[in-house]
């Protein structure tokens, strides 16, 4: 393995862990620096051995070091999830500027789609930090034209409203608002292919679950968790995506 794609990967897995308290915290509009990590069932403080990313989880088998309170799997998912993807970025675009900003794009999205997988809201506080970002980005280091940003912004935003509006509440606020800061990072072409993959993987996903019987057609599945997952697709295999529709079926 690349060494560089190994530290990479490595640097994930720490950032993973710190992605976690986020996910936990922001919702509850709680610092993320202070308090210290602690338990949130016994309240004792985690010592550095108990913190090592995948590694503590898997040494305490899972539950808390003092109460045995039992750890949710989400933790070292995070962890690895991260690390992973951090990696595939540096394999996919080596030490560049363009990476660093994937990356910082990628951490946000991975926190976004956790807290709406948990508990089904995206917190305006990290849409309007992806904004800020983004439009920052847009200017020193932009993905895309700032034209180009600008048009993904709008278009998104607009065309996630009107499946809001025609599906009367089918959509949420906080998928509007993804949307349309994905534009703005990626540009339209890039979003709008990464929005298609999203529909694409939600429907797959929903259909399995109502034929599995785990959900009705009533009940509400998390659509942030797929948005950001269309998002990754586009950024990592945009033109092999479109080489293979191309070569298909046109």
């Amino acid at each position: 393995m690349n060494t560089n794609i190994f530290l990479f990967s490595l640097l994930g897995i720490i950032i993973g862990s710190f992605l976690n308290v986020c996910i936990y915290r922001i919702p509850q509009q709680m610092s993320v620096i202070n308090p210290p990590s602690h338990c949130p069932d016994c309240g004792n403080r985690l010592k550095p051995l108990h913190l090592i990313p995948v590694i503590s989880f898997l040494m305490y088998k899972g539950r808390c070091a003092y109460c045995g309170t039992k750890i949710s799997w989400q933790y070292p998912l995070v962890e690895l999830l991260t690390g992973l993807l951090y990696g595939l970025t540096v394999y996919r675009f080596g030490l560049t500027a363009e990476a660093v900003v994937y990356l910082v794009l990628i951490s946000l999205l991975i926190v976004i789609s956790f807290i709406d997988l948990r508990l089904k809201i995206i917190p305006n506080g990290l849409i309007i930090i992806g904004l800020v970002v983004g439009l920052a980005i847009n200017i020193i280091r932009p993905l895309t034209t700032f034209s180009g940003g600008l048009v993904g912004f709008f278009s998104a935003g607009c065309l996630f409203l009107a499946i809001a509006v025609l599906s009367k509440g089918g959509m949420g606020g906080g998928d509007i608002k993804l949307a349309a800061m994905l534009g703005l990072w990626l540009g339209w072409q890039q979003a709008f292919l990464g929005f298609f993959l999203a529909f694409l993987s939600g429907t797959a996903v929903g259909i399995g679950l109502m034929a599995t019987g785990q959900k009705s057609r009533k009940d509400a599945i998390p659509f942030g968790p797929f948005i950001s997952l269309g998002a990754l697709l586009s950024i990592f295999w945009s033109r092999q995506i479109i080489g293979w529709y191309m070569a298909h079926f046109l």
